[in-house]
């Protein structure tokens, strides 16, 4: 099993992910953030990941530091939990509709960080959820998993379809890359390592 247990600690957070990748797509989060909950619940249930997370914040100033401290330590959560990503099938996408949204993901598990990340301009509160953190959690994501992703959001006008769309696209995609690929053997890239 490809697993990884991560905490991190800061004066502004304390979180804790559990993550199983070959697991079966069971989520309990708990951030204090219910907006951040939902769309964490969204990435664990498409990618088909066992996911956990508990995080205590400051959200009484803003959510800011509690999501940008969640989505570090889950970045970090994959990356280990793919150890030498032996066997893996590295790249996967997914195309995505959600009523009007239509999005799209790609990621290569290159061991490269890299964000490409395009959305229309959006409403800046989901109840009282700030949407310009949305690039700030792929951002701190790809920081830490050490992966390339490219998000394009193609249609869309509904805020809450327009997240939930990303992280359903992101899950898919990663679910593709994670796999085990019989027909690799060893580490899929020519350099040797990725």
């Amino acid at each position: 099993m490809r697993t990884a247990h991560v905490e991190r600690k800061t004066k502004e957070s304390e979180v804790l992910v559990e993550l199983n990748i070959d697991g079966h797509g069971l989520v309990d989060i708990a951030t204090g953030v219910p907006f951040f909950d939902h769309m964490l619940s969204q990435l664990g249930k498409h990618s088909g990941f066992n996911l956990r997370v508990k995080t205590t914040g400051d959200v009484d100033v803003d959510a800011h530091h509690t999501v940008e401290d969640t989505s570090l330590a889950l970045g970090r959560a994959l990356k280990d939990a793919l150890g030498d990503k032996e066997g893996i099938r590295r790249f996967g996408d997914a195309m995505v509709p959600l009523d009007e949204v239509l999005v799209q993901a790609a990621v290569d598990l290159s061991g490269r960080p890299y964000l490409v990340h395009r959305q229309p301009e959006i409403v800046e509160l989901i109840g009282t959820f700030d949407t310009t953190l949305g690039r700030h959690i792929w951002e701190s994501f790809v920081a830490e998993a050490h992966i390339a992703l490219h998000i394009r959001v193609l249609e869309g006008r509904n805020a809450h379809h327009v997240f939930e769309a990303q992280f359903k696209a992101v899950a898919r995609a990663l679910r593709d890359a994670v796999s085990i690929d019989g027909r690799v053997t060893g580490i899929p890239s020519t350099k040797g390592s990725l």
